[in-house]
């Protein structure tokens, strides 16, 4: 990013805040319903001190990488399974697709009555959340992947499970990752949702704090929390994701 686009970027949120901030003071918005920016600085401030937020952001990332990994590991062989067998993506494909346009929220009753308030129904919803767009973006990478390379692979004497792991897989990758992007999204939404809904005594996570926020009528808690996770959103996106897309591209000669 050039300096003229960090600079259009600092100066738009400089008036943002700004104007959020003048609109509490002249009492012009309710600062018990829409606490001003400094009000939500500080909060962080004191959460950071009292570790209570770096506590709880730490529980909440070990849970979602623990229920991310499950999907993956599940979601990417089922995703070319199913590319490659019609049976399989006329049964388990249209399954997945129906799930994916289920809310995640819609897993957590099941959740409670299976697991009962316990971890198990934590990872259980982020699995379930974050699954079957991995699977689906597999499954479109590898039908998209062209018919030539698997041509090529044949007559150079790679067959099954070496062409499947060393041509598709990789041929696949930029669209697959597209996958892993929003399966991240959706785990984290599906986690946020279980926090919220599933109160256990193992750790209280960032989904807890904005539901004892909102009980306790603490809206600079619940703003300063919803801060962090898109914080840690852009984080992700910025170290892992970003990278990951540019490196493929130019692997594949896609890059603008």
């Amino acid at each position: 990013m050039n300096m003229r686009r960090i600079t259009v970027s600092l100066l738009f949120f400089l008036v943002l805040l700004g104007g959020w901030e003048a609109l509490v003071r002249f009492e012009i918005i309710d600062e018990f319903l829409f606490p001003a920016p400094t009000q939500i600085l500080s909060y962080l401030i004191g959460a950071l001190k009292d570790r209570s937020l770096i506590f709880a952001s730490g529980i909440t990332l070990k849970r979602l990488m623990m229920g991310y990994a499950v999907g993956l590991i599940c979601g990417l062989p089922l995703g070319m399974l199913c590319a490659r067998f019609k049976a399989l993506d006329d049964t388990l494909g249209l399954l997945a697709l129906g799930f994916q346009t289920l809310p995640s929220v819609c897993w957590v009753p099941l959740a409670l009555l299976w697991f009962g308030q316990s971890e198990g129904a934590m990872l259980f919803v982020v699995i379930m959340g974050c699954l079957w767009s991995v699977l689906l973006a597999a499954k479109h990478g590898v039908e998209h992947v062209p018919p030539l390379f698997h041509r090529v692979a044949s007559t150079m004497g790679s067959s099954g499970l070496h062409q499947a792991l060393f041509v598709t897989l990789p041929a696949a990758l930029p669209g697959i990752l597209g996958g892993m992007k929003q399966g991240w999204a959706f785990a984290w939404r599906s986690l946020m949702a279980a926090e919220i809904y599933v109160t256990i005594l193992t750790g209280f996570g960032l989904g807890h704090l904005l539901h004892y926020g909102r009980e306790l009528h603490a809206m600079d808690q619940v703003f300063g929390v919803m801060l962090v996770i898109m914080l840690c959103g852009y984080l992700v996106d910025r170290v892992v994701f970003s990278p990951a897309e540019r490196y493929l591209h130019r692997r594949w000669g896609t890059a603008a």
